[in-house]
């Protein structure tokens, strides 16, 4: 009775899906072999919850399984390998956080060391020893030993089986899955029976036909039949390509579109005169002649804020390249139409130093400027509050405090964002509803993203890029030193301090322990002040389990030159301007990544004085990182750095990517698959060009597909 139930449920269940996603969007526990308890682990291990989850669970490698190495084989040039051989041992080692298990296996030339630091108790009861096992995982040594750290394990039966493919897909999984006999084979059953199932209707063609003959691409069916269980080396190659291209071409349809629709109808506020506060300021009042890419980004500004559009533009510069001139001119901009302007930056020293540098930019000028953040209390919270409401308050600068509901403006018209990462898409939003047009939106990022990266995740952004430095400032120099030179490196900042100088020393968050990481802080401290005692010199420390007034405090007093030597963990903030600070001392730099070793560099430089940066390791160093040394000295280009930095650590660990720490892509590598990410860029260009409703019957597929797929995908406009 209760299956025959089930079958009903089922049926009903299936009869209330649309005929073409029904399949699709069926609940995995319902596909043969799966069932309810299989279902559940599925959804908590891996996520998938539906036959269109399971579809998208893409192998991550095919293999053949009659090719197999010998032991003997492997040498410090191996990467994966695959091996087969008899389990003689496998033993738990250690207690707690250090528990692993270690197990021994043997062919006839040799034996491997296998280990599993998750997953444990799992594995250790799927393993028997004396059993045959087929082996595959990167190869490591430990101790002159080679071993494979969680390696993919299978019961082994050498013959090979008739009719086997002639690669057999592996699939990402856990140990836990794997202890309920969902390992990667197992997953490769489930798929198999899913795609006996499917139909070409299933799996409807979402691409112009035009498209698919041009880039002699195979039809979407066919795609995903390939990719799981190829027929031929062809075959699965052709699958890949289709579904990778299909991924990046759909990304960039999707932001072109939506770039294109703001374009058309979200109306903003109108800049349409250059007048007396921006010209007064131009001619009389700025520091220094513009370089040649903050007059192109102006004049891009100007034509964006004059259309009676809303400006939604990203404005990427490398560190010192005069940013904030060019918010404050588009400032004066906003005043100069009868608009208030706000510019926000995510921490209270940040904001300071913005309201600061801009307060003195604009003496004799007799243009209100307020700084608005978390510690201005009381009266003149009061007195900024009802400015801001009457519209005599013209300039606003501060922290995220302005975001909220009782910062009410007269007339907004302008919001420039400062290190924009640092704020989430819905904080910037409820800027937007102060205003009855949306403000122009500014934002802007010291942090330089490569092209591929901006061109993926900032797509539907007009971007600008200040590409070269103002005239006058010197190159810092960047050297690389090891642990044994550290008394010559702290005479050289002895010297530099004694010529009226300032210095930072950076130590690292390495370790997962916070308390670790301050006794890490804490000993280089007391080193420090063996070199520099007081009161000849005088040190400031910042870290992350300091009160933020004391370390406020504490910045304050470097910045003030009271202090000549800043000892800090990466708390430091990036864009502190201490022009006095001439030298940057990374201790052990193996452990940053290159982007934050720019960032950090990036913190001197900012005066007249020749400045340096010296990056501090130990002796033995691994081939990343000397890698990432080899390039901080070798260029200070920071769009140089953010291409490099995206290739060897990959988009998914680029800081500030949409907040999401990763792109959505399952199977395209913007780094790797950069020419197809082009064509796919260029195709889809040129169709919103041609096409920006997706009418044509020949772009009916993708309107059909993308209306299919709304509210699906992480993209997310800024504003």
């Amino acid at each position: 009775m209760s299956f025959h139930l089930h079958g009903v449920f089922l049926g009903l269940l299936l009869s209330m899906i649309s005929s073409e996603q029904h399949i699709l969007a069926s609940p995995v526990d319902y596909l043969k072999g799966v069932g309810p308890q299989r279902g559940e682990m599925l959804k908590k291990e891996l996520n998938i919850f539906t036959f269109g989850d399971l579809l998208h669970h893409f192998p991550n490698r095919h293999i053949d399984r009659t090719k197999v190495s010998a032991i003997a084989d492997i040498s410090p040039d191996t990467d994966y390998i695959q091996v087969a051989g008899v389990l003689v041992r496998s033993e738990v080692i250690g207690e707690k956080r250090n528990r692993r298990l270690v197990a021994e296996l043997r062919d006839k030339t040799g034996s491997l060391e296998l280990t599993w630091f998750q997953g444990v108790t799992w594995v250790q009861k799927m393993l028997e020893p004396g059993q045959s096992y087929l082996v595959y995982g990167k190869v490591g040594f430990f101790l002159g030993r080679p071993q494979i750290v969680h390696p993919e394990t299978e019961k082994w039966t050498p013959q090979k089986k008739e009719g086997q493919a002639w690669l057999e897909p592996v699939y990402p999984t856990t140990e836990k899955l794997k202890a309920r006999s969902l390992g990667g084979r197992q997953l490769g059953k489930i798929t198999q029976v899913l795609l006996a199932q499917l139909r070409e209707r299933d799996i409807p063609e979402n691409l112009p036909a035009s498209m698919l003959s041009k880039l002699r691409l195979p039809s979407r069916f066919r795609a995903y039949q390939d990719i799981h269980f190829p027929t031929s080396p062809k075959a699965y190659a052709d699958a890949l390509r289709r579904l990778k291209f299909e991924e990046l071409f759909l990304a960039q349809l999707r932001m072109n579109l939506l770039r294109s629709e703001r374009h058309r109808y979200s109306k903003g506020v109108v800049f349409d005169q250059v007048g007396e506060h921006f010209n007064r300021y131009y001619h009389e009042f700025l520091p220094f002649a513009l370089t040649g890419a903050q007059k192109r980004v102006l004049k891009e500004i100007r034509q964006d804020t004059a259309r009676g559009r809303q400006m939604n533009r990203l404005l990427q510069g490398d560190v010192g390249s005069g940013k904030t001139i060019v918010a404050l001119l588009t400032m004066l901009l906003a005043l100069d139409n009868g608009y208030q302007a706000v510019l926000m930056a995510p921490t209270e020293i940040l904001s300071r130093q913005h309201y600061e540098t801009i307060s003195k930019q604009l003496e004799g000028m007799d243009i209100p400027v307020r700084l608005l953040t978390g510690s201005v209390k009381g009266k003149e919270r009061k007195e900024i509050l009802a400015g801001l409401a009457s519209g005599e308050i013209a300039l606003l600068i501060g922290t995220h405090a302005v975001i909220e509901d009782k910062v009410q403006f007269h007339r907004l018209g302008l919001v420039i964002i400062d290190e924009q990462h640092r704020f989430g898409v819905e904080q910037r939003a409820r800027m937007w509803k102060k205003a009855v047009l949306p403000p122009h939106v500014l934002v802007m990022t010291a942090t330089p993203i490569p092209r591929t990266l901006a061109m993926t995740a900032y797509g539907d952004l007009d971007y600008s890029i200040i590409d070269e430095l103002p005239p006058g400032r010197q190159p810092i120099t960047t050297v690389h030193r090891y642990e044994h030179d550290r008394g010559r490196v702290m005479d050289f900042i002895r010297a530099e301090l004694e010529l009226g100088r300032q210095a930072y020393i950076i130590f690292p968050l390495i370790e997962e322990s916070e308390k670790l990481d301050y006794e890490n802080l804490m000993r280089g401290y007391e080193t420090v002040k063996s070199y520099f005692p007081e009161p000849k010199f005088w040190i400031s420390m910042v870290h992350g389990r300091q009160p933020a007034d004391q370390k406020e405090w504490n910045m304050q007093r470097f910045v003030s030159n009271d202090t000549q030597i800043m000892v800090s963990t990466t708390v430091i903030e990036v864009g502190v301007n201490v022009p006095n600070a001439s030298v940057m001392v990374i201790e052990s730099t193996e452990k940053f990544g290159l982007s934050q070793l720019h960032q950090l560099r990036g913190r001197v430089g900012r005066g007249a004085e020749k400045s340096y940066c010296i990056l501090l390791t130990g002796q033995k160093l691994g081939k990343d990182a000397r890698e990432r040394i080899k390039i901080m000295v070798s260029t200070s280009n920071g769009f140089e750095i953010a291409e490099k930095d995206l290739e060897l650590r990959g988009p998914g660990d680029i800081e500030g990517t949409r907040q999401s720490g990763m792109l959505p892509f399952r199977l395209a590598d913007i780094v790797q698959d950069r020419p197809i990410l082009e064509a796919a860029r260029a195709m889809a260009i040129a169709i919103v060009e041609e096409d920006p409703e997706l009418v044509s019957a020949e772009n009916l597929r993708l309107k059909e597909f993308l209306t299919a797929q709304k509210g699906k995908t992480p993209w997310s406009r800024i504003s």
